[in-house]
C-alpha cells in the first residue's frame, strides 16, 4: 500500500475540519475530539506518512514530507477549502500547509505544535519510536501526559499494535532522526503564521515535557494562547472536550 490513508466522519457537508496527529500517533488520536466535534462538523483524519495504515507511502520524513502528502491530497478532497488542525508534529505540518494555501486556508488551531522553538525532549522521542509491546508503550507514554493524567488504555493497545506492523518500529525510528538535529527541532516563521488571514488559536499544556509550554509565550498576538494548567503533551486524550470546543469556535 503506498496511498495516504484518509478517513472521513461527521458530518457529509460542509468546509472540512481536517485532523492531523503527532509523531508515533495515528488517526486514532482524535477519538475523543471526533465524538463531539464530529456532530457538527465534516472532518477529514489522515496517518501521516511512515505511520500505521500510511506505513507504506514512499516517502518518509518529518512534518514537511507531511504537509506535502496532505496539501496533495486535498486538493482533490476538499478544493474549496478546509479548516486545519494539528497536534505536536502534525501542529507543524498543519502551519506548513497554510503557509502554502493561505486562500483555502479556513481556521487554523495548533495543540502544542512543533517548530514553536527550538526546545525539544529529544531522548523522549527516540525512546518512544523504540517502545514494543503495551507495557513499554505505556511506561514511556508516561512522560507525554500531565503529571496526574490517565493513559487511555485502548489507544495504549491500539499503538502497541500498530508497532508489530513489519517495518512499523523501522519507519518511526527513521523519522524520529529528521524530527531534530543536535538536540534542537527546526523553528517555523512565526511571522508569517501569525499573518496569514485566518483565525489562529494555539492550545498548550504547562506540563508539557516534550515540547515546553515557554514556547507559547511571547507569540505575535493575534495568536490567540490558551494554556491547561494539569495537561502535559498529549491534548487530545487530556483535554478532548475543551479541545473539541475551541476547535469549534475557531472554525466558525
Amino acid at each position: 500500500m503506498s496511498s495516504l490513508f484518509v478517513r472521513r466522519v461527521g458530518k457529509n457537508d460542509g468546509i472540512p475540519v481536517v485532523l492531523l496527529h503527532g509523531f508515533g500517533g495515528s488517526h486514532r488520536t482524535w477519538d475523543d475530539v471526533c465524538a463531539e466535534l464530529g456532530r457538527e462538523r465534516a472532518i477529514l483524519l489522515y496517518d501521516l506518512p511512515g505511520h500505521a495504515a500510511s506505513l507504506g507511502y514512499p516517502e518518509l520524513g518529518h512534518a514537511v514530507t507531511a504537509a506535502r502528502a496532505v496539501r496533495a491530497d486535498l486538493a482533490e478532497r476538499a478544493p474549496d477549502g478546509f479548516h486545519l488542525v494539528g497536534h505536536s508534529m502534525g501542529g507543524a505540518a498543519a502551519a506548513l500547509i497554510a503557509l502554502k494555501e493561505p486562500e483555502k486556508t479556513r481556521s487554523l488551531t495548533l495543540l502544542a505544535p512543533g517548530g514553536f522553538g527550538p526546545a525539544v525532549n529529544h531522548r523522549a522521542l527516540t525512546h518512544y519510536a523504540a517502545a514494543r509491546g503495551p507495557e513499554e508503550m505505556r511506561r514511556v507514554l508516561e512522560e507525554f501526559v500531565g503529571f496526574r493524567a490517565e493513559l487511555p488504555e485502548d489507544l495504549i493497545l491500539g499503538l502497541a499494535a500498530e508497532r508489530e506492523a513489519p517495518g512499523a518500529g523501522e519507519a518511526l525510528t527513521a523519522i524520529s532522526e529528521t524530527l531534530h538535529a543536535g538536540g534542537a527541532q527546526k523553528t517555523l516563521p512565526l511571522e508569517a503564521i501569525a499573518a496569514l488571514p485566518c483565525p489562529l488559536k494555539l492550545l498548550w499544556g504547562e506540563q508539557d515535557r516534550i515540547l515546553p509550554a515557554s514556547q507559547a509565550r511571547g507569540l505575535p498576538g493575534v495568536i490567540g494562547v490558551h494554556l491547561f494548567a494539569d495537561s502535559g503533551h498529549m491534548l487530545p486524550w487530556e483535554i478532548p472536550s475543551a479541545a473539541s470546543r475551541l476547535i469549534s469556535e475557531n472554525s466558525r
